[in-house]
């Protein structure tokens, strides 16, 4: 009688081996998963080139003629239906691939004697393909050339937007529900919410200038025309009246292109004389400028800078008079005005460091003009313009603050102490004051608003 075979050994024998041999048959399947993973590639592709191209690039194709710059444009006019589309497809193509390599995967191992190499094989090996092939090296292709990328993807994109139609309907339908229920629910983030991110986003090696200009642009809106203006007592002016010759010295002096013109008193502004008009006729000395004026824009004090840039850029000037509620002319704000709210002080040739209108000494003292605006002085200092609401009243300059606390122009010398600030004044005349110092005696203020 012959021994029994241990059932160990017997299990050996029965199991099959984990590679199986490669059939004919294999080829197909193998053909049509590397053709759907080049297709995912592409599809993937597409999302980034349609919606990175430039608006240069956008420009061109608009202005060329041709079916794929056409289709382009179609597709471009309904941006949720294309990426609907892209999204679909995208899905239905990864979908395939994944039964197809499961068929050819299932054909090439015994992947059921072995769940471990069965995982490693149909999800890490399967994942990673879809992510190199499918997702990464076309998405990176497709940032670098998504002009070739857009034009050879235009066709085969609409041809599945006309397949998909049914589905991205019901997926733009379904998109269109949420966005409405989030537009209604909104949010409120006030300026200051804003602010604290920026400085809480911003690492130590941000530029400060950087952090300053996206500050302007977050207070942008918030900004009335009264804050950046320059004041009546400081603009360059000409009467009526002048002869050519000192309207020539007033605009060789000043380095203005344009220059307010006024009857009898600034509150009578007769137009806006452009220096250019003026160069045909700079030989002729009895020239009669004053047929060169052109018409005055007013606007009032309290109107935001984000709306005024938008009638500057409608209307193609660059300067306005700002007046009062009673009408009379407070001074003049120009384009250069408001731009420099956003990217800071702007300097031309005729600008130089002599005229700046403050002079720091150091951490606590500065050297300050009376008519520098309160928003100005705010901004060098590092603090809001809030922090003086209690004192200022309708002051908007330095000189308006000290006035409005005082009630009098106070003597060379005299101390003022406004809410950890002393403003001593330096230089006064009967009319105003010309020049004050300034030293901040809480020193906590200015660490808080550096911290």
């Amino acid at each position: 009688m012959e021994d029994p075979v241990p059932l160990q050994a017997l299990s050996i024998d029965l199991t099959e081996p984990f590679l199986k041999s490669f059939t004919p048959e294999l080829i197909p399947g193998i053909a049509i998963m590397i053709l759907l993973l080049i297709l995912s590639g592409l599809i993937s592709g597409s999302e980034v080139a349609f919606f990175s191209l430039s608006p240069r690039q956008l420009k061109e194709i608009r202005t060329k003629k041709g079916v794929k710059n056409r289709q382009i444009v179609r597709l471009l006019e309904r941006p949720k239906r294309l990426l609907a589309t892209i999204l679909i497809s995208n899905n239905f193509v990864n979908v395939a691939i994944v039964m197809v390599s499961s068929f050819v995967l299932s054909s090439l191992f015994n992947l059921q004697d072995y769940p471990m190499m069965a995982f490693l094989i149909q999800v890490v090996l399967v994942t990673s393909l879809l992510l190199i092939f499918g997702e990464i090296i076309p998405k990176m292709l497709a940032t670098q050339n998504s002009m070739k990328f857009a034009l050879m993807m235009a066709l085969p994109i609409n041809t599945l937007l006309k397949v998909f139609y049914q589905f991205s309907s019901l997926l733009v339908y379904s998109t269109r529900v949420i966005d409405k229920k989030v537009s209604n629910k909104g949010y409120d983030i006030s300026i200051n919410d804003i602010s604290q991110a920026i400085d809480i986003a911003s690492g130590e090696e941000e530029q400060e200038k950087e952090k300053k200009i996206l500050k302007g642009i977050v207070n942008f809106s918030d900004t009335s025309v009264k804050e950046i203006m320059k004041s009546r007592v400081d603009v360059v002016a000409l009467d009526k009246e002048s002869s050519f010759e000192e309207v020539l010295k007033t605009v060789l002096d000043s380095g203005y292109s344009r220059i307010p013109v006024y009857a009898e008193n600034f509150d009578q502004i007769q137009g806006i004389l452009y220096v250019k008009d003026l160069l045909p006729h700079i030989d002729n000395s009895d020239y009669a400028w004053q047929s060169n004026l052109r018409s005055a824009f007013y606007v009032p004090e309290n109107k935001p800078i984000s709306d005024l840039l938008k009638e500057f850029q409608s209307e193609k000037i660059h300067l306005a008079i700002v007046v009062d509620e009673y009408g009379g002319t407070s001074g003049i704000v120009t384009l250069e005005d408001i731009i420099e709210e956003i990217v800071g002080e702007i300097n031309d040739e005729f600008d130089s460091a002599d005229e700046a209108d403050y002079h720091k000494i150091d951490k606590y003292n500065y050297e300050f003009e009376a008519k520098t605006p309160l928003n100005d002085f705010c901004k060098i200092i590092g603090i809001e313009i809030s922090h003086f609401d209690e004192y200022r009243g309708e002051s908007d300059t330095l000189a308006g603050l000290i006035l409005e606390h005082e009630g009098v122009i106070p003597a060379k010398g005299h101390h003022i102490k406004i809410d950890g600030f002393t403003f001593t004044i330096q230089e006064v005349d009967s009319r105003r004051i010309v020049k004050l110092k300034v030293t901040i005696d809480d020193k906590e203020l200015l660490e808080h608003e550096e911290s």
